[in-house]
């Protein structure tokens, strides 16, 4: 076996052992990313060179006993909307795409810390608005199970790069579903931790009530001992807060019998594949026979998801992306006249299609003939969203259902039919919109042998619950140990 092809935690142990070294993994990895990524383009940038550097410090470090992190020289890609000081970061976006940040976010400060080797910038859907990796500057990704199908998004680049070998971990951020569904369509295990479980400092802003950081891999073990280094209170990020401290080994220890499970029939209405359905049905089985309670409950709030998802989204979105403007950093249009063709050439050149209609959106019900109509109302309906998963926490402990209602589309699909996309993203913004946290990891395959990917909803900094499970799950399932036919 390829070292490239190990979880973080087989790699961390080889390394301790002094079988591998940080910089074989390094070399490793970076083999794998030039063999393959001609194919899958999961990364906007790798920098080999920078990497190496760093596993050299690392290894030192290792070597002279300083060094006692459990994932101490393990690679590690990261989303390109995560500040690196000095490494582009560019969003997959024309308008940054020179900006290399002064500042490293906090969760690149917590994985160096933890002397973790991060590689490069992994593609994304522009500024993280998208559910395919096709809106990317930098061309689409392409799903390792079947290249002639997207990866998922807005962290496709990610999931392509864990699934396809080309890291053994990676970061992404989640708004809407961006960790979980392209998880669901790369079959591998993604986190989207509570909102403020994970410091936002460094991320650069889609909408923020909603981002999250959270890692990707290739299974819940190694997806809980990256969540253990980048969670936790930071003075940078007023909305981040402490959670409950929990080992790798309680939840392999811990057992899910007595618990709880609901399973909003909402979530298996109309519009829901059928072999998608199945799987996960059959997923809970495999969780009842693991001495959990199954029941199905309704959830009517759910038809109310995406409007309010896209409405807040939008607005906060519009704001955010208003200091892109050509002056500071990042693309200026050539040929301007005065500031105003300064502002609006660099944002009309600069901004792709899709990033462009949801800052009109944005603008739209954030305008005062329509605020109260749209934005107010949407506030509203997040109110009741929130105060439907609470009733359901009085009674479950968490909730189980499909991260998306189809398998991977085929590319052209969703750029061509954009409502259909957005409302891919059915079962997922939910769980942004109450700030909860839900794990994504695979749970069978359909007739194309594509993968088919479930959630577990928790409570509040509850991912302790939701990664037991899991990894209970894994433990009787072998669909995270499947490998796609690799071009």
């Amino acid at each position: 076996m390829e070292i490239y092809e190990m979880t973080a935690l087989e790699v961390a142990q080889k390394i301790k052992n002094k079988e591998i070294t940080a910089v074989d993994a390094v070399e490793s990895v970076a083999k794998a990313v030039e063999s393959k990524d001609k194919t899958y383009n999961c990364y906007a940038s790798f920098d080999k060179d920078a990497a190496l550097q760093q596993a050299e410090i690392v290894q030192k470090r290792i070597d002279s006993g300083e060094s006692t992190s459990p994932l101490a020289g393990v690679p590690v890609g990261i989303k390109d909307n995560i500040c690196e000081k000095g490494k582009l970061t560019s969003c997959s976006s024309k308008i940054l795409y020179n900006f290399k940040p002064p500042y490293d976010a906090t969760v690149i400060n917590k994985l160096k810390a933890a002397d973790m080797v991060p590689l490069g910038k992994l593609n994304m859907d522009e500024f993280a608005m998208g559910s395919t990796t096709e809106t990317s500057y930098y061309g689409e990704t392409k799903n390792p199970w079947d290249i002639t199908r997207v990866p998922g998004g807005s962290s496709g680049g990610a999931a392509a790069s864990v699934a396809a070998d080309e890291s053994v971990v990676a970061l992404g951020s989640d708004t809407g579903g961006s960790i979980r569904q392209p998880c669901s369509f790369c079959g591998v295990t993604g986190l989207k931790p509570t909102y403020g479980a994970v410091s936002r400092y460094g991320l650069i802003a889609y909408a923020s009530s909603l981002d999250q950081i959270g890692p990707i891999g290739k299974n819940v073990a190694d997806v809980a001992s990256v969540f253990n280094v980048i969670k936790g209170k930071d003075v940078k990020d007023g909305t981040s807060m402490e959670s409950e401290i929990f080992s790798v080994d309680e939840i392999k220890k811990d057992n899910i019998k007595g618990m709880k499970i609901g399973i909003p029939v909402d979530f298996f209405g109309e519009g829901i594949n059928g072999e998608v359905a199945e799987n996960v049905k059959n997923a809970a089985q495999t969780l009842k026979s693991l001495g959990a309670e199954v029941e199905e409950f309704s959830m009517p709030i759910v038809k109310y998801a995406i409007p309010t998802y896209y409405i807040i989204a939008c607005a906060e979105a519009c704001s955010n992306l208003s200091r892109f403007d050509g002056i500071k950093y990042g693309y200026k249009a050539d040929d301007c006249n005065n500031l105003r063709d300064v502002y609006f050439k660099s944002r009309s050149e600069g901004f792709g299609m899709e990033v462009k209609k949801r800052i009109m959106l944005g603008n739209f019900v954030l305008s005062s003939g329509y605020f109260d109509a749209y934005y107010k109302k949407a506030l509203q309906a997040k109110g009741l969203i929130c105060k439907a998963f609470n009733e359901a926490f009085e009674k479950y402990d968490f909730l189980l259902g499909p991260v998306a209602p189809t398998t991977a589309l085929k590319m052209g699909e969703g750029l061509s039919d954009p409502l259909a996309m957005y409302l891919g993203d059915i079962y997922t913004v939910m769980i942004n919109i109450a700030g909860l946290p839900s794990l994504a990891l695979p749970c069978g395959f359909d007739s194309n042998n594509m993968p088919v990917g479930m959630q577990l909803i928790g409570r509040p900094f509850n991912e302790k619950t939701i990664l037991t499970a899991g990894y209970a799950f894994q433990g009787a399932t072998d669909y995270h140990l499947k490998k796609p036919s690799l071009v």
